[in-house]
């Protein structure tokens, strides 16, 4: 599903067509290898993204909002510098390679004009954006490549930008189709869509294929098998691929499975294709690529950022949950305390028929009248192991309180850990995952990356309004869960939380009215959604007066205890969750 040479020269008609003569805004790096051009010009602001990953390299407008670190890159600072205010002058191709240059018209810090020319490079996993200046001198490059890494083809600073090496391909945009049809039918020992993919310069296996279907019927013919027939077909057929990538008659079209999984996009409607496939056009060719990989690259990147903290708070848990195994297993050894005591009874009630250098004695205990076997250490008196047993027996005392109380924590900081564990599943944006590491930051649970640097605004919860026209917020992470709870909320505000599980604090804003029933009951849904339980069935939900929730002293982000609680039942329902949410701003 790669971005082919034709493709990209139509979307680079496309940029010239909107945004010739546009001034550039702003200029934004949202992760090293991506950078956004706010433009404004006729149609107003449009953001340009230019993107060198290698899963997902492309040049497009975007309507995606991409968050942006905090601190702008060194490589951002200086395209500030070098392109603010400039004007979008020209966008070329080279050839038809997978090369887009766009010039920009701008003055130096002298107030001499000058054009600089950003080259994207649509090449996988060497993709890359490069700003030059008028002579092809580089300025910066989103992956600079020095002589260690080539010596071909170095892109550093100060050096002259140099083109890649050029395929050995026909160019039917600047040349005839003649060449390229004689070379593709005389190549009788291969598959006609694989004859094409190789001498005509780019495009990929999808447009090759069209070609071989157009004029054959098929996508899988043999160029030795071609008739006259086929090979007058073949010859429109590569003439109409000219003009489609000329720009004329193209449609922005993604290919689905019959899951909705995108397979391949195009410039043309493809009619290789049998059943079980879903063909989808779109208005633009920048509208197509958004659609096809704004989601992907958001997970993406939440992926990345995700990882550590993932790795971080699973090894917390499990670390935690094997101290708690083992303590649990001293507590049951010190809940026998008494048998030491009562040894040391034993002792001092038969001390008379013991000696020193005893190891065992059946003593008589004459509370019950049973003959009790107790075991001695021979190098000690009789009192004095009755004194060992009595100093076993305070000891496992203390013990017992002292894991008691070190149980009751561990068993807190595991509840807490999984509800950040939950948290951080339900993500659904990079903020958000920031927000829950600057929170396990706080809590010395994971170190400070850079405490200098100054955090955004927090999120706002996550806002719903229910049929009744009641407001509903669910808190993001632990730390907004308490500030929504017991600072942003009204006593007479509904709470409601899951029981006894992971899931987001919800509260139903009464504005002094009654909450119907029907509200409670979509609030308890969301409750369930916004927590462990999403993928569960029927689920309990207590809800009760934020008046009757507080938080202990000393606990841990979003921990609460409740009192005068009503439990419903209801199921998750991601349908409804959508329906009900009022859209971000």
């Amino acid at each position: 599903m790669a971005l082919d040479g034709a493709m990209l020269g139509i979307i680079g008609n496309e940029i010239k067509s909107r945004a010739l003569g546009a001034k550039i805004d702003k200029i934004h790096q949202p992760s090293r290898e991506e950078l956004v051009f706010v433009l404004r010009g006729k149609e107003g602001q449009m953001r340009l993204l230019v993107s060198a990953r290698a899963n997902s390299p492309r040049v497009h407008f975007t309507e995606s909002v991409i968050e942006n670190p905090a601190q702008p890159p060194m490589l951002c600072m200086l395209l500030r510098k070098k392109l603010g205010g400039a004007r979008l002058s020209d966008v070329r191709q080279y050839g038809s390679d997978r090369i887009l240059m766009i010039d920009f018209d701008t003055v130096d810090e002298l107030g001499d004009r000058q054009i600089l020319t950003l080259y994207i490079e649509i090449m996988g996993r060497y993709s890359n954006a490069i700003l030059a200046s008028q002579d092809g001198t580089v300025i910066d490059a989103v992956k600079r490549v020095d002589l260690s890494m080539s010596s071909v083809r170095p892109i550093i600073p100060g050096m002259k930008y140099v083109f890649p090496p050029a395929q050995e391909k026909s160019d039917i945009i600047s040349n005839d189709i003649d060449e390229a049809f004689e070379k593709i039918i005389s190549d009788n020992r291969r598959r006609l869509d694989k004859a094409i993919l190789s001498e005509i310069m780019g495009i990929s296996p999808i447009v090759a294929r069209e070609v071989s279907f157009g004029a054959t019927g098929s996508s899988e013919f043999e160029v030795g098998d071609m008739t006259p027939s086929h090979e007058k077909k073949l010859y429109e057929s590569l003439r109409k691929l000219r003009k489609n990538m000329l720009g004329e008659s193209v449609c922005p079209v993604m290919i689905s499975d019959e899951s909705g999984k995108p397979v391949d996009i195009t410039f043309f409607y493809p009619n290789q294709y049998g059943e079980g496939i879903n063909i989808s056009s779109y208005d633009s060719f920048s509208q197509l690529l958004d659609t096809l990989y704004s989601v992907r690259d958001l997970r993406e990147r939440m992926r990345v950022k995700e990882k550590a903290v993932l790795q971080t708070l699973t090894v917390l848990s499990e670390r935690i949950s094997k101290k708690l195994s083992i303590q649990k297993a001293e507590l049951k050894k010190a809940e026998n305390r008494e048998d030491l005591r009562n040894m040391g009874d034993l002792i001092t009630a038969n001390i008379y028929r013991l000696k020193k250098g005893d190891t065992v004695s059946d003593l008589i205990d004459y509370t019950t009248g049973e003959t009790v076997t107790v075991t001695l250490d021979p190098r000690l008196t009789p009192a004095q192991n009755a004194q060992k047993y009595y100093k076993e027996y305070t000891k496992a005392k203390t013990a017992e309180q002292y894991l008691t109380q070190l149980i009751a924590d561990g068993e807190a900081e595991l509840v807490y850990i999984n509800s950040t564990l939950d948290s951080l599943e339900r993500a659904s944006s990079v903020r958000e995952l920031a927000e829950i590491r600057e929170e396990l930051e706080d809590g010395g649970y994971i170190k400070r990356q850079n405490a200098k640097m100054k955090r955004p605004a927090a999120l706002p919860a996550l806002r719903y309004m229910s049929d009744d026209g009641f407001t509903i917020l669910v808190g993001r992470n632990n730390k907004q869960n308490d500030r929504l709870t017991l600072k942003e909320s009204s006593k007479k505000d509904l709470w409601l939380h899951v029981t006894k599980r992971p899931g987001s604090h919800v509260i139903i804003q009464s504005q002094g009215k009654e909450i119907p029933p029907a509200t409670i009951e979509q609030a308890a849904i969301l409750a369930v959604y916004h927590s462990s339980a999403r993928e569960s069935g029927l689920t309990a939900v207590d809800f009760t007066f934020v008046k009757n929730v507080s938080k202990p002293q000393g606990s841990k982000p979003g921990m609460v205890i409740y009192t005068n609680q009503t439990t419903v039942f209801v199921r998750p329902d991601a349908q409804l969750a959508e329906r009900l949410a009022v859209k971000e701003s």
